[in-house]
Formats: structure tokens, C-alpha cells, sequence
């Protein structure tokens, strides 16, 4: 299974350049699900556990506008190409989960801003993970380079996982939506990952990124998601030869930014919950 780009600018044959956001912010749209059948899905349902991960990412997706909430009360409100591309990220991340949410609905289940309501009440306020944010902010402006690196693993991992599950439903429908989904991704990865190998130049961003993902990092959704959901996602998505071999591939991606070879954050996390 290859990684789906559109117009990578982070990474080819290497040679990593400097992202675009101009390019970007003309090429952010809404996704163009037009052609989707919606309506196969009454005679060709998904499978009870295709059906469960796609309850997560519909979820993780339209709770972006939290992430975005607690990334602009740190000194990344003060880069304007960042403000710019996170706006733009969020949008494009809410019509992932409104194109999601359309497949549940298709099987009568709860979606949209009905079921983000009780996602959040589950969830509550948060308010003290924003206030963590705010106190490291205050501290470093390293924060960033956390956030930017942070914002990398998480998208490789999520245009992983779609990918990977529009392989294991191999659905006529199904399929073809989630590996647009994982285009679009494509371009996030694009900002986060080269905004992280431009701020991981100093030996002091190196170590605080370093230090907080060792301490913190998780699979993306695990602050929002019943650990129960979380291990399920790991396991149908991370799980097998071809799992393995996806989350190895991911950590090499990882070892490649400056100063943060060896930390095998994916395959951990494969290991504990899906070998």
C-alpha cells in the first residue's frame, strides 16, 4: 500500500522543499463527494467493525476545531502562514467528518452535530489542556516546534489509517471516498511536516519535542475516544504483516526530522495493543 499525495511539496525522492501556503490556500476546498452513492450503502452495508472506526474518525475529525482552539492560544497565533494554513486545515477536516457522517447516516446511525454534541459533553470543557498549552506557551516558544511535529505523526498516522481501511473494507463506495480523504491529508502533511523540520534546527527544540512525545504522544483521538475505541482502531487499522509494516514506515518518517531518530512512537503503540 502506497501513501496518497497531491502535489507533495514536504517530500520527493528525498529532497525535502520548503511548503507552498499560497499554492495551498488556492487549492483548499471542500471535499467533492458529488459522485458518491450514499444510497449503495442499504444494499451493500459496511461491516459492524468498518462501521465502529468510522464512528472514530468521524469524531476525531469534527473535533479539529478543539485542536485548532488549543494551538492558537500558544505563539502560533503570531505566524501568520501558520494561522493561515490552520484555518484552512480545520475547514477542510470538518467536510471529512460531514463526508463521514453521511455513511453512518446511510446505515441509520447518529451523525453531523447531533452526535459531536455528545461527543462533547463526553469529552467536557477541557479547559486545562488549553491552559497547558497557554503555560508552556509562556515558557518556550518551542511549543511550536512540539505542535508542528506533533501535527506531522498525527496526520502520517490518520492518512495511514484511511488508507489502510479503505483497503480492508474494499468497498465500491466506501473505498474510493476514503482514499480522497487521504489526498486531501496529503497536503496537511505537507505544512506540518516541513514546518516541523524548519523549527527542529536548534538542539533545544530537539530536546523539548523529543521529551514531549516520549512523555505524551498518543494515537491521535485518544483524548477525545473511550480507550476501548482506541485500541479497536489500532488493531484493525495497525494490526497484521501489512499494519506492521505501515507503522514501521511511519517511524521512519519520524527518525528522519532532526534530533528524533529511534523513538518507534507507532510501532509502541502497535505493539501494546495490536500484536
Amino acid at each position: 500500500m502506497h501513501d496518497v499525495h497531491d502535489d507533495t511539496t514536504w517530500e520527493r525522492g528525498g529532497a525535502r522543499m520548503r511548503f507552498d501556503i499560497d499554492r495551498y490556500l488556492d487549492k483548499v476546498a471542500a471535499l467533492d463527494d458529488s459522485d458518491i452513492d450514499y444510497e449503495r450503502f442499504a444494499d451493500e452495508p459496511l461491516s459492524d467493525d468498518v462501521l465502529r472506526c468510522l464512528r472514530y474518525m468521524h469524531d476525531v475529525e469534527h473535533h479539529t476545531t478543539c485542536y485548532l482552539r488549543d494551538l492558537l492560544v500558544t505563539s502560533a497565533h503570531e505566524d501568520p502562514a501558520v494561522t493561515s494554513f490552520l484555518a484552512m486545515w480545520s475547514y477542510e477536516e470538518f467536510w471529512h467528518g460531514e463526508a463521514i457522517g453521511k455513511v453512518l447516516e446511510a446505515h441509520g446511525e447518529l451523525a453531523g452535530r447531533d452526535r459531536v454534541a455528545l461527543t462533547r459533553r463526553r469529552v467536557g470543557a477541557d479547559r486545562l489542556r488549553t491552559l497547558g498549552f497557554m503555560a508552556v506557551s509562556s515558557f518556550t516558544d518551542n511549543v511550536v516546534a512540539i505542535a508542528m511535529t506533533w501535527g506531522a505523526i498525527n496526520e502520517w498516522t490518520t492518512q495511514a489509517g484511511y488508507l489502510r481501511l479503505a483497503s480492508v473494507a474494499d468497498h465500491d463506495v466506501l473505498s474510493p471516498l476514503l482514499r480522497r480523504i487521504a489526498r486531501q491529508e496529503g497536503r496537511h502533511i505537507d505544512f506540518y511536516a516541513s514546518q516541523a523540520e524548519e523549527r527542529l534546527t536548534s538542539r533545544s527544540a530537539q530536546r523539548w519535542v523529543r521529551t514531549a512525545l516520549k512523555a505524551k504522544w498518543k494515537p491521535v483521538g485518544s483524548n477525545v475516544m473511550p480507550n476501548a475505541e482506541t485500541d479497536h482502531l489500532v488493531r484493525m487499522l495497525f494490526g497484521g504483516s501489512e499494519g506492521a509494516a505501515m507503522s514501521e514506515r511511519i517511524d521512519e518518517r519520524i527518525d528522519r526530522l532532526p534530533g528524533l531518530a529511534g523513538l518507534g512512537l507507532v510501532d509502541d503503540v502497535r505493539r501494546s495493543v495490536a500484536a
